[in-house]
């Protein structure tokens, strides 16, 4: 197809504001706050050999981590709260809460110079394997609490682990390079030690969870597209532009749940978000170094400063007057406070005004939009009883793929265990996204709104087209095992992806 002015101009529009990678930096506060950003939340039925009757919840932090980030590196930050929710039933309030807390202890390593004891500049002092080995200069470790009913006031015990009872978990230091751990191959062993089998109180089966830097899984050309989308946005989805993350690491938190202890009443849907809170008083320390994460004195109730559940709402739905009011909330508000973003998006009507031929929806108030953000989609991932609120909503009850026979689009591929029906790693949320906000499920309810989002094909005359940034990634690109996400980029290495290749 012929690439022109007028559709340099639509897809401009249309892509840039899903740039910034998912939920990396999506809004003006938390931009400044990158170890409480959450940049992406998947959520899918575990599709390891022998573990489907499990659930698999990532979330991730921290973004845009450059491998050769020392000496510091990159811990979860000691004086904020993490949280993990499942809401059940429908309502858009957190049933069960996941709760993750940090704690860096530093050895106080020192060398003897010239007849003085000296502390070491680094985060270890030589090479590194088993678990909380003495070269390992700063030790982190955290714990998860799980919460049923009310994140601040509900019932609260220890997860634990299932070989020895402890409540304490050590989570690995980034794979700050080669020598360090003993060649290509030393990090992912290292890594895997901290994998741990868990049990949940009030669960009968033990669950996994796992702490720890990763590849950073999500994938978009970024470059070009702020360079006015120097490419083309109706050619190949595959292999014609550069994944500019390819170079990036990301903080993961990880956890494998039994399908039996997070659903209730008999209901197989689920949903699930991720949040991030802070201490409301912030008092900096006018004389710091009395201790790792103390050059600040911090107190009071948690302030929710991060939130994510779908993919690219807050960067393409939620006006940038509201975007730090969107992380701060809560999903059972979301109509009083968002609705209108979802059902009379501004997107599409700005599309429209650079680009004619591209005509926006009609369908107003946007109900397929509401469908996908909001409720889930009816026979697929709809709760029984539901309260529109924007998470991730995952059907438990339908079979998961094999990373083989996955399809990166989801449902619009025929593959309904994958996204809007919870996300995999490997599903393709950029097309997808850009394609439903033009009406892509106007089209696949077909005549009889057989999906039954409200509209029809002719609602949406853009609906059909394949819009893509040209990067596409397939199952083959991630594990297949939990965590499922792949070992992080060496420090001592810092690839440049050429044009449709892939680093593991």
């Amino acid at each position: 197809m012929k690439h022109n002015r007028g559709l340099t101009a639509f897809a401009l529009t249309l892509v840039a504001t899903a740039a910034m990678a998912s939920s990396h930096r999506e809004a003006p506060y938390i931009s400044g706050m990158a170890k409480v950003d959450a940049t992406d939340l998947y959520l899918f039925k575990s599709y390891e050999t022998g573990r489907q009757d499990f659930v698999t919840v990532l979330a991730n932090y921290q973004p845009f981590q450059d491998p050769q980030g020392g000496p510091n590196f990159y811990m979860f930050d000691p004086n904020a709260q993490y949280e993990i929710h499942v809401d059940n039933n429908g309502d858009g309030v957190e049933d069960l809460t996941f709760q993750f807390r940090f704690q860096n202890t530093s050895k106080t390593t020192a060398l003897n110079v010239g007849g003085k004891s000296v502390k070491i500049p680094l985060i270890n002092s030589g090479p590194i394997s088993g678990v909380n080995p003495a070269s390992l200069n700063v030790r982190e470790t955290f714990t998860v609490d799980v919460v049923r009913g009310d994140r601040r006031s509900g019932t609260r015990a220890s997860i634990t682990n299932a070989a020895n009872g402890q409540a304490q978990f050590d989570k690995p230091v980034d794979n700050i390079g080669e020598k360090v751990f003993g060649g290509a191959s030393g990090y992912a062993a290292y890594a895997a030690q901290h994998v741990y089998n868990v049990a949940i109180p009030g669960c009968a089966t033990p669950g996994r969870v796992f702490v720890g830097q990763r590849k950073e899984p999500f994938y978009i050309a970024v470059g070009k597209i702020f360079d006015l989308v120097n490419l083309n946005p109706l050619g190949a989805e595959s292999g014609g532009n550069n994944n500019d993350l390819e170079g990036k690491n990301v903080s993961t938190l990880a956890m494998e749940l039994p399908i039996s202890c997070v659903t209730a009443n008999n209901d197989p849907v689920i949903g699930a978000f991720t949040t991030a809170s802070v201490r409301q008083g912030r008092l900096v320390n006018g004389r710091p170094g009395t201790g790792l994460g103390r050059a600040s004195i911090e107190g009071g109730p948690w302030v929710q400063v991060s939130r994510l559940g779908m993919p690219l709402v807050n960067e393409v739905i939620i006006g940038i007057d509201d975007k730090d009011r969107f992380n701060a909330s809560r999903p059972k508000d979301d109509v009083a406070n968002f609705a209108d973003y979802v059902t009379n998006p501004a997107l599409p009507a700005v599309i429209q005004t650079l680009f004619p031929s591209a005509r926006a929806p009609t369908n107003f108030p946007r109900t397929d939009l509401l469908s996908v953000f909001l409720q889930g989609i009816a026979g697929l991932n709809r709760p029984v009883n539901t309260v529109p609120a924007e998470m991730l909503r995952l059907n438990t009850s339908i079979a998961a793929r094999t990373a083989a026979t996955q399809n990166p689009l989801g449902v619009a591929g025929g593959d309904n265990a994958g996204f809007p029906n919870g996300r995999r790693p490997a599903d393709d949320v950029v097309d997808l996204s850009l394609r439903v906000s033009m009406g892509a499920l106007c089209v696949l309810t077909g005549a009889t709104d057989a999906l039954q989002v409200g509209c029809r094909p002719s609602d949406a005359p853009a609906g059909g087209l394949a819009l893509t940034d040209g990067v596409r990634k397939t199952a083959a690109n991630y594990g297949t095992t939990f965590p499922y996400l792949t070992t992080p980029l060496t420090g001592n290495l810092n690839p440049v992806a050429a044009a449709g290749t892939t680093f593991p």
